[in-house]
C-alpha cells in the first residue's frame, strides 16, 4: 500500500534560498529549502505567538484532512485494522487522529506532544501502512525511524512487532551498546523498517552494511533531545542519504530552534499538529516542590522510596545514582541504578524488573527521561532539580500517561530555590509549594513516604536457565562467588527479582 504523495517532491532540488530566514533566524542560510515547493510563512508575521523558549511552527499551505474520529475511516490494510482491536486499541488518541489521515496521504508532518500521547502509533501506522506489500532488498531498508536513545529505540520496535508482523514486514533495531554484527546481519538479511540511534546507524552505513537511498518514509522521534545530545550533524547526514522524494514526520515534545533547522530544510509543507501546550500541561498531573533543609534531604529521599507502589528518582550523575541506590538497598528499599554507565544488557534487565515490580525504586540520570513506558507508574521525584524546563517535563512524563494520574515531586534545598521558581515559570506550570521534614505527615500525604525497614537487600539477577553438563566433560565448576553483604544486618535476598 505505497500511496502516491500529495505533494510530489520527486523533481524538487535544494538551492540555497530560505523566504524564513528573512525573519533573523540564525538558520536561515543553512537551511535551504526545495525548490518548487510551496513559501514558507516565516518572517512575515503571520506565524503565531511562541512559547517562550520556542519557535512559532508554520502555518500549513495545502489544507490539512480532517481528524478521524475512528481507526475504520482510516484508509489502512485490514490486517492494522484487525491487530488494534486484538491489542485492545479501540479509538486513536488526539494525535493519532489528527495526523494519521494526512500522513496516509503521504503528507509531511510535525507533530508535538508531551511522551505518553500517543505518538508511536501515530507515526507507526502510518509507516507500516504505506510500506505494507513491499520486499526489501538486503541491507537496503524502506522505512526509518531514528530515536535518541537505546531505551527509546527498544520501546518502538516493541510496540510496533505486532503491527508489524501482521503486515508481514520485517523490523530491525540498530542501537549502540549491542554487537554490531548481529545487527548487521539482521540488515543483510532484509528488513523493512529499521529502528536505530543515529551512531550505530551510522557505523553500519560505513562498514557498507546498510543503505539509505530506498527509504521512503522517515521518521524523527524525540528531535529535541536528539539535538539536545548533540546527534544534529549525524541526524542531518542521514536524513540527506534517504530518497528526496520521501514522506518526513518529525515528532518532538518541544519545538525549540534545532528542531526549526530540521523542519524548514527536511519537511515540506508539512501538516503542523500540537497535542498540548508545550509545558506539557496535564490535568492529571500534580506538581510539588518540597522545600528541605540539605542535611534532611537524604532521609527525606529514603522515606519517599520507602514508599508503597514504584517510584523513579532523577539525580544528575552516575556517581550519585550508584551511591544513592546502594544507600536506599542498606536501607531495606529494593532499588536498581539506570544510567548511560551501564551495559544495554544490564538496563534492559534493570527496566524488566522495574516494570514487573521486582524493583521498587529506579534511580536514574537523564538516560531514562524519555523513551522508557511503565504503567501505572504514579510517582516521580527528581531528588536533583533538573537544569531546564526541558528535562523537567520529560522527566514528569514517566507519570500520568495515557490518561492516568500521577505525581511529580522536585526536591529544593534553600540554595535551589530562585532557580527553581524561574525553571517552573519556563516550564508554564505552578506547584504546589510545600516546606517539608523526614516524617512530616505532609510528606506522607504527598509521595506516601514511611519509614524503611532498615534490613539491607540484595536484588538478585533472574535465574538463567542452563543446559546440563554431560557426564564427559571434564573439569570442575568453580564455585559462585559470595555475595557482597552490606555491613550491618544479614541482607535479605530478594530471590524473586
Amino acid at each position: 500500500m505505497n500511496r502516491t504523495r500529495t505533494n510530489d517532491r520527486s523533481a524538487r532540488t535544494r538551492n540555497g534560498s530560505d523566504d524564513a530566514g528573512k525573519g533573523g533566524s540564525r538558520f536561515g542560510s543553512q537551511a535551504p529549502r526545495r525548490s518548487g515547493g510551496p513559501a514558507r510563512s516565516g518572517g512575515h508575521g503571520r506565524r503565531p505567538a511562541a512559547v517562550q523558549g520556542e519557535f512559532a511552527p508554520p502555518g500549513t499551505i495545502t489544507p490539512a484532512l480532517p481528524a478521524a474520529e475512528g481507526f475504520a475511516e482510516l484508509d489502512m490494510p485490514a490486517q492494522l485494522l484487525a491487530e488494534l482491536g486484538r491489542q485492545g486499541v479501540t479509538a486513536p488518541f488526539p494525535i493519532q487522529g489528527a495526523t494519521l489521515p494526512n500522513s496516509l496521504a503521504g503528507r509531511d508532518v510535525l507533530g508535538r506532544g508531551r511522551t505518553g500521547s500517543g505518538k508511536t502509533l501515530a507515526f507507526g501506522l502510518a509507516l507500516l501502512a504505506r510500506t505494507a506489500g513491499q520486499r526489501a532488498e538486503p541491507r537496503q531498508p524502506l522505512g526509518l525511524i531514528l530515536v535518541p536513545t537505546r531505551e527509546l529505540a527498544q520501546q518502538v520496535t516493541d510496540a510496533l512487532t505486532p503491527y508489524a508482523r501482521c503486515v508481514r514486514l520485517r523490523m530491525a533495531t540498530v542501537v549502540g551498546g549491542m554487537p554490531i554484527g548481529r545487527q548487521a546481519g539482521a540488515l543483510r538479511g532484509g528488513a523493512e523498517v529499521v529502528v536505530a540511534t543515529p551512531g550505530r546507524l551510522k557505523d553500519l552505513i560505513d562498514r557498507g552494511d546498510c543503505r539509505l537511498d530506498h527509504v521512503g518514509t522517515t521518521v524523527l522521534d524525540e528531535a529535541d533531545q536528539m539535538a539536545d545530545m548533540g546527534f544534529m550533524p549525524q541526524v542531518t547526514a542521514l536524513l540527506d542519504q534517504v530518497r528526496p522524494e520521501g514522506q518526513r514526520m518529525l515528532f518532538s515534545a518541544t519545538l525549540d530552534r534545532n528542531v526549526d533547522l530540521l523542519m524548514r530544510r527536511y519537511l515540506t509543507d508539512p501538516v503542523v499538529h500540537s497535542v498540548d501546550p508545550s509545558a506539557g500541561a496535564v490535568t492529571t498531573m500534580e506538581h510539588h516542590v518540597l522545600h528541605v533543609d540539605g542535611a534532611d534531604k537524604h532521609a527525606t529521599t529514603t522515606e519517599i522510596a520507602a514508599r508503597d507502589g514504584r517510584v523513579i528518582m532523577f539525580l544528575d550523575t552516575k556517581h550519585a545514582v550508584d551511591r544513592l541506590t546502594q544507600d536506599l538497598l542498606n536501607s531495606g528499599v529494593r532499588a536498581a541504578a539506570l544510567h548511560g554507565g551501564r551495559t544495554q544488557p544490564q538496563r534492559t534487565r534493570t527496566l524488566d524488573q522495574f516494570r514487573t515490580g521486582h524493583v521498587s525504586v529506579l534511580v536514574a540520570t537523564n538516560v531514562a527521561a524519555r523513551g522508557i513506558h511503565v504503567d501505572n507508574l504514579d510517582l516521580v521525584v527528581n531528588v536533583d532539580p533538573p537544569t531546564d524546563h526541558k528535562d523537567y517535563l520529560h522527566r514528569g512524563g514517566r507519570t500520568a500517561r495515557a490518561g492516568e494520574s500521577g505525581t511529580v515531586v522536585t526536591l529544593v534545598t534553600p540554595n535551589q530555590r530562585r532557580g527553581m521558581v524561574r525553571l517552573m515559570a519556563d516550564a508554564g506550570i505552578r506547584p504546589q509549594t510545600t516546606q517539608i521534614r523526614s516524617g512530616d505527615e505532609a510528606l506522607s500525604r504527598i509521595t506516601g513516604a514511611q519509614a524503611p525497614s532498615g534490613i539491607p537487600v540484595v536484588i538478585t539477577a533472574p535465574a538463567v536457565e542452563r543446559p546440563r553438563r554431560s557426564s564427559s566433560s571434564r573439569g570442575r565448576r568453580r564455585p559462585a562467588p559470595a555475595a557482597r553483604r552490606a555491613p550491618g544486618r544479614p541482607p535479605v535476598f530478594d530471590t524473586a527479582a
